[in-house]
């Protein structure tokens, strides 16, 4: 296929072009109706269409492959593994829906999932789509507060759950954050349906409480039942809510057919082939290329619950694409980073078979280019970054690996539009800027299937959010650029932005010269009020394990290489040494925190956070540093 020729295909003719895309997925009855428009101004793709979610990623299969492996679970945080085949994850889930349904959960009701990365959760979500239930996956550990604030949003009929999660050496009881989160919420789901693991059994509450397996005894399996191509499958509330949760709602038939073009076009899949999504199902990815995107499209799926480092070393990522000999793997570049600071020659990685790997694909966070550099060097295979949100549910930017001729990499970008991603950059008045000029990052309305087009009960909302700032474009919030060819480059958030004596610098570029030093295995840059120059960069620096270097000389070293390649301008003149960075439990720095404790702000704890001791440990750093 010819990128161009599909581009502009996809832009003189959407209706056509996604008309054509819908008729590879198997409807029970296909839409006559391609594209319409909503009540809120956003759009719906194929709303009478008629199909399953479930039934795509499971049933459709059962006559080819029934015995090839769906899932494989792998689990060094307990030392489990398992290998579930098609044929064995439809009688799971078909029963575990059984059970939903005597419970009297039935199409359009919620159901929460709150549960570990182990498969019973995957069986959780695709149980709910079949019989047309909507599920809430909401990241497990998250405090009881904050899955209070979702429970009385979703009003969930149901809440799924285990006994505990494991995070490295501890265990986490869900079991009591749940019961606190039921006692704060206003709404009361009819049941909690506990599967209890075996290293911590949970007490049950005999009124509201059931057995995962005892809920299923009697049931009868369940068929799928058709739902609308409008319907809405999942509620997605997005990381770091504050005050009312913003929960994305994905339709079920825009979702599929975007799904199944991303995986075979963009990431290159094919049925039969080994995927690994290395994420978690509370998060976007997971949703997309954990369960749905890899089922609906035949391949074999990775279940990871661990850590990319000391579960046991810092080779387990290597050993699991040689054992189960993973064809690519998508995964944040924060993952990596971990990996690289503890294992800095990559040593690890040579201990296993990796020549199964096509490609490895990262987002999430920016790329930096030393990272990029030690991937390729290590793996010797294609590194590819590309861009995309909670809200598109799948890639925006991208090389399409799918085709004969990819589109080449290009330092510093995430690759060119994905067909159906009209792209613009324009200033603040909405006007758009030349190439190679930064500005915000939007994308011409409609957007593709499979990206979401409302808020929960807020349709309003989600066009106050994301359609009013610009008229007639989505507003993704990112601030970068496109060059001559079309590449896109983002820069980070548009408030990733400091002001020094006037000049509006990012603050990614500076991370980008940081981070290439020999000794840096990552670091943040912020910016901390100044009272001549308004605001100055401070640069948060965590080493490479056995890095051998004062503070003092790098960051005179960091400073001299800013000077150099941003310019004096910049006024990069202070970098500590951090044993760690604050990051969200998916991996992404919290920059808008280090920015509040830079300025001597209040500040929430996010309920993302992956360790709230980091930011006390930041503090006074910075305070030792004279920096606040």
């Amino acid at each position: 296929m010819s990128y161009n020729e599909e581009y502009q295909a996809a832009q003189q003719d959407p209706e056509a072009y996604w008309a054509k895309q819908a008729r590879r997925v198997e409807w029970f009855k296909a839409p006559q109706s391609i594209l319409s428009r909503t009540d809120n101004g956003a759009f719906s793709w194929y709303a009478d269409g008629e199909m399953n979610s479930c039934y795509l990623a499971l049933d459709q299969h059962l006559g080819t492959r029934a015995d090839q492996v769906a899932l494989y679970y792998d689990s060094p945080a307990t030392g489990t593994k398992q290998q579930i085949t098609y044929k064995q994850l439809h009688s799971k889930v078909a029963h575990f829906a059984g059970g939903l349904k005597r419970l009297g959960v039935g199409k359009g009701d919620t159901v929460i999932i709150y549960m570990p990365m182990i498969p019973e959760a995957a069986v959780a979500m695709l149980a709910c789509a079949r019989i047309g239930a909507i599920h809430s996956v909401v990241f497990g550990g998250f405090a009881a507060n904050e899955l209070a604030i979702r429970i009385d949003d979703a009003k969930p009929k149901v809440i799924l759950t285990a006994s505990c999660g494991i995070e490295f050496e501890r265990k986490i009881a869900y079991k009591p954050l749940v019961d606190n989160a039921i006692a704060i919420a206003s709404h009361k789901p009819d049941y909690t349906i506990v599967y209890q693991r075996p290293m911590l059994i949970a007490e049950m509450n005999t009124d509201r409480d059931l057995d995962w397996h005892d809920s299923q005894i009697g049931a009868e399996p369940a068929e799928c039942v058709v739902v609308k191509g409008s319907d809405p499958l999942y509620i997605l509330y997005t990381s770091g809510t504050t005050g009312a949760p913003k929960g994305i709602v994905r339709d079920n038939g825009g979702h599929a057919v975007a799904l199944n073009y991303a995986l075979h076009n963009v990431y290159g899949m094919s049925p039969g082939d080994v995927w690994w999504g290395a994420s978690d199902i509370g998060w976007a990815v997971g949703h997309s290329f954990i369960v749905y995107g890899p089922l609906m499209g035949g391949c074999s799926a990775i279940f990871f619950e661990g850590k990319p480092i000391r579960t046991p070393d810092a080779g387990t990522f290597w050993r699991v694409v040689d054992e189960y000999r993973v064809n690519s793997m998508f995964c944040a570049p924060t993952a990596f980073r971990a990996i690289r600071k503890e294992d800095p020659e990559g040593k690890l990685a040579k201990k296993y078979d990796l020549s199964s790997l096509k490609w490895v694909f990262v987002a999430g966070e920016k790329l930096d280019s030393s990272t990029y550099q030690w991937l390729d060097d290590l793996l010797k295979v294609p590194v590819i970054d590309h861009w995309w949100q909670t809200e598109t549910g799948w890639p925006m930017t991208a090389p399409m690996m799918g085709w004969d001729n990819p589109s080449a990499p290009r330092m510093g970008s995430t690759n060119k539009a994905t067909p159906g991603f009209d792209i613009r950059v324009v200033d603040g008045e909405g006007q758009e800027v030349e190439a190679n000029e930064a500005g915000n990052i939007v994308v011409t309305l409609p957007m593709p299937p499979g990206v979401a087009s409302e808020i929960w009960q807020q349709p309003q909302r989600f066009t106050d959010a994301y359609l009013t700032v610009f008229p007639g474009y989505y507003h993704t919030g990112d601030g970068g650029f496109k060059d001559d060819d079309g590449y896109v480059y983002i820069t980070g958030r548009t408030d990733d932005v400091i002001n020094v004596s006037g000049h509006r610098l990012s603050t990614g570029e500076m991370e980008e010269v940081v981070s290439s030093h020999p000794m840096v295995a990552e670091c943040a840059v912020i910016g901390s009020i100044d009272e001549l120059k308004g605001q100055v960069p401070i640069g948060l620096v965590v080493l490479k394990a056995g890095a051998d270097i004062s503070e003092a000389q790098l960051e005179t070293e960091l400073v001299q290489m800013v000077r150099d390649k941003v310019g004096a301008l910049a006024c990069f003149r202070r970098a500590i040494i951090v044993q760690r960075l604050p990051k969200t439990r998916s991996g992404k720095t919290l920059r808008s925190v280090l920015r509040k404790i830079a300025a001597n702000s209040e500040f929430k704890i996010p309920s993302t956070i992956d360790d709230e001791n980091i930011l006390d440990e930041i503090v006074e750093l910075m305070n030792q540093a004279n920096l606040r």
